[in-house]
């Protein structure tokens, strides 16, 4: 398993990777040499205190096609002025690095997972440049949390029993499946606006105490991973093609085969996917063409 970029996400992510013992091997490749080194050393110290299986090694974009899965977390260095849409903020700077990766990952056979924001865009600019087959984008999957997480807290159940789905842009377009949602498989009646607004607080919350947020994307990955590769079955909301655009919808994995499951829409849910497929597939446009700059 191999994962491209270590920066916040992708040393947070890393450390997960290997806590976990999900992969036997875990190349970690950044084009920062000095701090792959020193990443890598420390993983290494971490594998062996928790008695992991899994060996840490530095890489190159090279090395990564002998994977069975590639996470991409690369972030260029930008500042975000962004206020709305933060999210799309790194879309302009981001883009350029993840053409040229994607394009130096042409004929890649495994799973790619493109953690970078914003997400939808990203993962639909690395499967058109590289033409990989199974490219998933993680960011509705980690909305999707979140709102079962407050939906629970609102009804006073453990989160495992609630169902329900946020699909479309991940961020503040994200569009909540209300109507479809059940506890213990019963209807319940959501108070849309007000989960909403919880969602959209709870990634400024994190941002203002720690920066950014990086543990919840590690646990949406770790979730994915598993699927995806043929260790558990389930569902994973993931940025997948949906018409002429990427958005989040619900992917059923079964035996690391995945088939896109979205649920009935209501009018006004159906409209607000629409519109967010629509302001995706304008801002898509609007990115830089791939140039030849060296990837991360």
């Amino acid at each position: 398993m191999g994962i491209v970029g270590a920066g916040t996400i992708g040393q947070t992510l890393a450390a997960g990777l290997v806590a976990a013992a999900l992969p036997d091997r875990l190349l970690v490749v950044s084009r920062q040499p000095d701090q792959v080194r020193a990443l890598t050393a420390d993983l290494q110290d971490l594998a062996h205190a928790a008695r992991s299986r899994t060996a840490v090694e530095p890489g190159e974009v090279d090395d990564l096609q002998g994977c069975d899965a590639v996470i991409v977390t690369l972030r260029t260095s930008f500042t975000n002025t962004a206020e709305r849409d933060i999210r799309r903020g790194g879309a302009t700077a981001n883009a350029p690095a993840l053409g040229t990766l994607a394009r130096q990952l042409r004929g890649f056979g495994g799973t790619v997972l493109v953690v970078t924001n914003p997400v939808d865009l990203m993962a639909r600019r690395f499967a058109e440049v590289s033409g990989c087959a199974q490219v998933f984008g993680i960011g509705s999957n980690l909305d999707s949390a979140r709102y079962r997480i407050l939906l629970a807290r609102y009804a006073g159940v453990l989160p495992d029993r609630v169902h329900g789905h946020v699909i479309g842009e991940h961020g503040d377009r994200a569009v909540i499946c209300a109507s479809t949602t059940t506890i213990d498989g019963r209807p319940v009646h959501v108070r849309t606006r007000a989960v909403v607004d919880e969602l959209q607080r709870r990634p400024a919350l994190i941002r203002a105490g720690i920066g950014r947020t990086r543990c919840g994307p590690v646990g949406a990955v770790l979730s994915t991973l598993r699927k995806s590769l043929g260790l558990a079955d389930g569902v994973e909301e993931l940025s997948v093609p949906y018409g002429d655009v990427w958005l989040g919808i619900p992917m059923r994995f079964t035996s690391g085969t995945a088939l896109p499951c979205l649920p009935r829409l209501s009018p006004s849910e159906r409209l607000c996917l629409d519109s967010a497929a629509s302001g995706l597939r304008d801002a898509y446009t609007h990115l830089p063409a791939p140039t030849e700059r060296t990837a991360p």
